[in-house]
C-alpha cells in the first residue's frame, strides 16, 4: 500500500526520507496552498502519470519491442477494423507521438495477422509472426499455418516461405534455453484447437513435438494464448485456465508432463508476469492472485491479495525496477461495466497492491502495453470489436521517474554512456555512467505483448560492484534463467531513478 492510503479511518502521508507521518490536516495545509494542482503533485510522485492520449495509425492489439528500440505494432486498418492483411506501422518513441514518429507501411504478405503471435528472434532479431486469421465462406476468424517475418533494419515484411504444420489462430510464442521459439496452442477453426506443439529453428526450420500432444495443456481446454514460460529446470512451464500445470520438454519431439500443483479457476484474458527467475504473479477469477514458485524439485503457489476486482483484458508489465503494473480490464469481459481506469502496481517485497494514476481510456479487448527502453510504459489500443475502437495510446510515467517530493518534476536521470551490445551468460561486462552512486542494476526481457500476454518478458536484478563511474555487471549465469534474445539493461542511481535502458544480446 503507498505511504498515503485511502482505506477509512485516520490517514497518514510518510515524507520521504523522514520517519514521521504528517497527519492528514497537515497535509490539508500543504494542499491549500496550490489546491488540485498540489494534490496532482502529490499523486504523481506516488501514482507516476498518463501522457494525454496521442493517436496512432492503427489499433495496437499487438506490440514488439524491437532491437533498436523502437515499437512495431499490428492489428487492424487505419479506421480500427478488424484485420490485419493492409498495413503494420513502426512507431520510434525517440521522435515524440506526432505523426512524423510513426511508419505506417503496408503488409504485402497476403496473409491477415489479426491474433497471430508475435515474438523477437534470439538470434538475427527479425520478428517472427506465426498464424492468423482467414475468413471462409464469409466467415472470420479461421486460421492460417502462414508464417512472416519483419526485418527492422529494412522495415519489411515479408513470408519465410515455410509455413507451420498446423493452422494456428491465438498462438502462443515463447524463447527456449535452446534459443529456439517455441508455438503452443491456437485452433484451425472455430471448433478444433491444435493440440501439437512446433518448435521453430532459425536457419532449420520446424519441427512437430508429435509425442507431446495434450489437449490439457494447450488443446482444447486451453488452447487461447496459453500461459507459459521457460523454466530453471530447463522445461517449459504451462499454467492453465482451468488450473492444471504442466512442464513440457521441447527437446527432439517432446514429452509433457502434468505437476501436482492445481490453480484456482483462471481465465484467458486475465494476465500473468514472471517478475522474478521462476516466479509468476497470475491473477485468477473472482479477484484473486497467486504467485507461483517454479525454482524448486515441485512448483508451489502462494495465495497473495488481488488486484481489487476481476480485471479482464488488463495488461501486466514488469517495470524496470522490479514492481508490475497493471492497467485496463473491465469487471465484465470487454463491456464498459466496472471499466478499470486506475491502474496498479504490485511490489514482490510486500505482495501489496498500491493505486497508480488514473488514464483517460478504457483498454480492454485487443489492448496492449509495453516497457519502453526508456523505463515509461506504452498502454494502447483496444476495441475491433469492443465499447470503443482507440486507435490511440497513453504512456505510463512510473514513481521512480519523478522526484520523490511533491513537485510533479522529472528527477534527473543517470546516463550510460558505454555498455556492451552483446553478452554471454555468467560473464562480468563493464558499464560506465555520467555519475557516481549505484543503487541497483536490472535486466528485463524486451516485450512482445498481445491479448494480456506479454511473451518473453521476465525481470532479473543484477549482481554488480561499483567504483566512481565504473559498474562491473554480472549477468545470469544460465540461458535457463534468460533465455537468449535481447534485454534491457537499467542502472539505477542513489536515489532510485533508472537510466535509460541499453539493449544488450544475451547469447
Amino acid at each position: 500500500m503507498h505511504p498515503f492510503t485511502e482505506r477509512t479511518g485516520e490517514r497518514h502521508h510518510r515524507h520521504p526520507g523522514r520517519g514521521k507521518p504528517l497527519a492528514l490536516s497537515a497535509l490539508a495545509l500543504v494542499l491549500s496552498a496550490g489546491s488540485l494542482g498540489a494534490q496532482a503533485a502529490l499523486d504523481t510522485y506516488l501514482r507516476g502519470s498518463f501522457s494525454a492520449v496521442v493517436n496512432w495509425p492503427l489499433i495496437p492489439m499487438h506490440v514488439v519491442l524491437l532491437p533498436d528500440g523502437r515499437v512495431m505494432s499490428y492489428g487492424s486498418d487505419g479506421q480500427g477494423n478488424q484485420t490485419g492483411q493492409f498495413i503494420y506501422d513502426v512507431w520510434d518513441p525517440s521522435k515524440g507521438t506526432a505523426a512524423a514518429s510513426h511508419l505506417t507501411l503496408p503488409n504485402t504478405t497476403g496473409t491477415d495477422t489479426f491474433c497471430s503471435g508475435q515474438i523477437v528472434l534470439p538470434a538475427s532479431g527479425a520478428v517472427l509472426l506465426t498464424g492468423g486469421d482467414k475468413i471462409v465462406n464469409g466467415v472470420r476468424n479461421y486460421s492460417v499455418n502462414d508464417v512472416n517475418l519483419f526485418d527492422w533494419r529494412t522495415n519489411s515484411l515479408y513470408s519465410a516461405q515455410q509455413p507451420m504444420a498446423f493452422l494456428r489462430w491465438y498462438p502462443t510464442v515463447l524463447t527456449t534455453a535452446a534459443g529456439e521459439v517455441l508455438v503452443l496452442g491456437g485452433r484451425a477453426d472455430p471448433n478444433t484447437p491444435a493440440p501439437t506443439p512446433e518448435v521453430y529453428t532459425e536457419g532449420v526450420g520446424w519441427r512437430s513435438l508429435t509425442s507431446a500432444v495434450s489437449d490439457g495443456a494447450y488443446g482444447i481446454r486451453n488452447w487461447s494464448y496459453p500461459r507459459a514460460w521457460q523454466a530453471p529446470n530447463g522445461k517449459v512451464f504451462i499454467a492453465t485456465i482451468w488450473g492444471g500445470t504442466y512442464y513440457l520438454d521441447p527437446a527432439g519431439t517432446g514429452k509433457i508432463e502434468a505437476t501436482p500443483l492445481a490453480l484456482s479457476e483462471g481465465d484467458v484474458y486475465l494476465p500473468s508476469v514472471m517478475y522474478s527467475p521462476g516466479k509468476i504473479l497470475a491473477l485468477r477469477k473472482f479477484n484473486k492472485a497467486v504467485v507461483v514458485d517454479i525454482n524448486g524439485a515441485a512448483p508451489k503457489a502462494t495465495r497473495v491479495s488481488g488486484v481489487g476486482q476481476d480485471r479482464y483484458h488488463a495488461s501486466a508489465t514488469v517495470l524496470a525496477d522490479g514492481k508490475v503494473f497493471v492497467d485496463g480490464g473491465s469487471m465484465v469481459s470487454n463491456v464498459a461495466n466496472g471499466v478499470a481506469y486506475t491502474a496498479k502496481i504490485w511490489n514482490p517485497a510486500t505482495n501489496g497492491w498500491s493505486n497508480a494514476a488514473t488514464a483517460a481510456k478504457m483498454r480492454l479487448y485487443h489492448s496492449a502495453s509495453l516497457l519502453l527502453p526508456d523505463g515509461r510504459v506504452l498502454t494502447a489500443g483496444g476495441g475491433a470489436p469492443g465499447p470503443v475502437n482507440n486507435l490511440n495510446a497513453e504512456i505510463y510515467t512510473p514513481p521512480y521517474l519523478y522526484k520523490q517530493d511533491w513537485s510533479a518534476t522529472l528527477a534527473t536521470r543517470p546516463v550510460i554512456t558505454s555498455a556492451p551490445t552483446t553478452a554471454t551468460w555468467g560473464s562480468t561486462v563493464p558499464v560506465t555512467l555520467n555519475a557516481s552512486g549505484v543503487s541497483k542494476v536490472t535486466l528485463v526481457k524486451t516485450g512482445s505483448a498481445t491479448h494480456t500476454v506479454d511473451f518473453d518478458q521476465r525481470f532479473l536484478n543484477l549482481a554488480y560492484t561499483a567504483s566512481g563511474t565504473k559498474v562491473n555487471v554480472t549477468l545470469p549465469a544460465s540461458a535457463r534463467i534468460a533465455p537468449p534474445g535481447n534485454y534491457m539493461l537499467f542502472v539505477f542511481n542513489s536515489a532510485g531513478v533508472p537510466s535509460v535502458a541499453r539493449i544488450v544480446k544475451l547469447g
